[in-house]
């Protein structure tokens, strides 16, 4: 990762994640406006935002984890499921916060920084780049960075969470592309019925369908396992149980005075 680049070059292309504006490579002159705890402003209208398998157990206490595919499942992420209507964040205030008591994705934490890959006159360079939200480098921030270039307490640790979310992406990709060649995904929907009736229906979803799992040869098991993978998978397996818990906080939110 670099903290430290010179001007990009003309051929230089740098895309940004999901929900990121504009964003620039992080030098050491800038100054960035922190936000303090502050739910980043796309987030707010977020009915499911990525989750890392590192996450799984922290986030599998609050929120369903499915999996989704934009690509007709050649590859599958995970996401933590946080609204059951579409742009509907029901963890995140009316004043724009996050639940306090619910555990924060990284994906959130980490704005306005992130990392991203280098394209240069459309090639794909093998080396990362340390990037914040272009919108939050302005005179009036924080030096994250002393005159003689040494980096502060408080960027040392969100290099730390840039790094460990960097790494678990990686390994984020491993695990779904273990399950997907075990063919263990399957498409699901949730419901919700009233009267003998479904009155909300959630679909669009996929999850590790239990029974393959269970009926997995002992060696493709064995190997789960080894990976630490298999825990993973009951992370998931018990966190679709706060799809009942969702509910009940959408009909509060629904019902509550306004």
């Amino acid at each position: 990762m670099n903290a430290t680049r010179a001007a990009p070059s003309p051929g230089l292309k740098i895309t940004p994640p999901y929900g990121y504006d504009a964003i620039v490579p992080l030098e050491r002159g800038h100054r960035v406006l922190l936000p303090r705890g502050a739910t980043p402003q796309f987030c707010r209208s977020l009915d499911a935002i990525a989750l890392t398998v590192g996450e799984f157990v922290a986030g599998g206490r609050d929120y369903p984890i499915a999996f989704v595919t934009s690509d007709g499942g050649a590859t599958y992420a995970p996401v933590a499921i946080l609204g059951l209507a579409a742009r509907q964040n029901l963890f995140v205030s009316g004043s724009g916060e996050w639940d306090a008591a619910a555990y924060v994705p990284a994906f959130a934490r980490r704005y306005p920084f992130c990392i991203s890959k280098l394209y240069v006159d459309g090639e794909a360079r093998s080396d990362k780049v340390v990037c914040v939200a272009k919108d939050y480098v302005d005179p009036g921030g924080i030096a994250l960075f002393d005159d003689a270039g040494n980096p502060s307490a408080q960027w040392r640790d969100i290099e730390r969470l840039l790094a460990e979310y960097e790494d678990d992406l990686d390994r984020t990709a491993e695990f779904c592309a273990a399950l997907a060649r075990l063919e263990l995904f399957a498409p699901f929907t949730f419901q919700a019925m009233a009267a003998d009736r479904v009155t909300l229906k959630v679909d669009g979803m996929y999850r590790v369908d239990a029974s393959r799992f269970q009926s997995l040869r002992p060696a493709s098991h064995k190997a789960l396992v080894a990976k630490g993978f298999a825990g993973h998978v009951y992370a998931h397996f018990h966190s679709l149980e706060n799809f009942a818990r969702l509910y009940r906080r959408a009909v509060q939110r629904a019902t509550a005075p306004r």
